[in-house]
């Protein structure tokens, strides 16, 4: 089994309005996920530098960021960013440009655990409904025209309140929709803002909000994940986790 986590992280700025980007590498310690999407991870302003010091990230956890197509200091593209366990092999990255009023994007990563092989999508879509449903035929779209077809996972914040959303129902057609649970906002959450995508070939074990005292603070978000499974994920070694029944 492995472990797949999406947060937003409001560049590192807690609930106190402080910018403590150690307590956000601490609730991703806390999570002990193989693979995590982040969201707004780079500053909006200036430079628009990483939250993140890349320097911290080393430090203080055993996450490797995934290269992307950043501009310098920055740490993902469109404030989206991969982060992979230690002894994962990335086989491929590609920058996909979403159509929006404003910037956004989509990271897409193929990774290799052993002889297994995982797609994963780290993605924020827009607040606007007509461009979410754009946003998510273009991933779609995108994944469609990609060779060769792999297990897949997608995740991020969507900013979908609605639970019969539109763009849930676009994804919904080739994949399977996963709401962990409530996790905006963090101190009280009312929206399942949070999704996980699933292909159809990869197998959800379980699915949750991680909700600790850090979480709570450390973001505007409460981080999701999710435990899968997938066709030759057996031979990911020490990545696999064990596959228990939460029947």
């Amino acid at each position: 089994m492995l472990r797949v986590a999406s947060y937003n992280i409001r560049k590192s700025v807690g609930t106190d309005w402080r910018r403590r980007p150690l307590e956000t590498l601490a609730v991703l310690n806390e999570i002990d996920a193989d693979v995590v999407a982040l969201q707004e991870v780079d500053r909006r302003f200036g430079t628009r530098a990483s939250s993140l010091p890349r320097q911290a990230i080393r430090e203080a956890t055993r996450y490797v960021p995934v290269p992307l197509d950043a501009r310098p200091g920055s740490l993902g593209w469109h404030g989206n960013a991969i982060l992979v366990r230690e002894g994962i092999e990335v086989v491929e990255t590609t920058c996909l440009a979403l159509p929006a009023l404003e910037p956004r994007g989509a990271a897409i990563v193929d990774l290799a655990f052993g002889e297994a092989r995982l797609r994963v999508v780290g993605m924020h879509l827009g607040l606007l409904g007509l461009w979410r449903r754009r946003q998510a035929a273009a991933v779609l779209a995108h994944l469609e025209r990609l060779e060769p077809s792999m297990p897949t996972v997608l995740m991020g914040d969507l900013n979908e309140w609605n639970p019969e959303g539109r763009c849930f129902k676009l994804f919904a057609r080739t994949h399977r929709v996963v709401m962990p649970g409530r996790s905006f906002p963090s101190r009280m959450p009312l929206g399942a803002l949070d999704r996980f995508i699933l292909s159809r070939d990869v197998t959800l074990v379980d699915a949750a909000v991680h909700v600790s005292n850090r979480s709570r603070g450390a973001s505007d978000h409460l981080p999701v994940y999710a435990d899968i499974a997938f066709a030759g994920s057996e031979a990911a070694g020490r990545h696999v986790r064990p596959l228990v029944s939460h029947a």
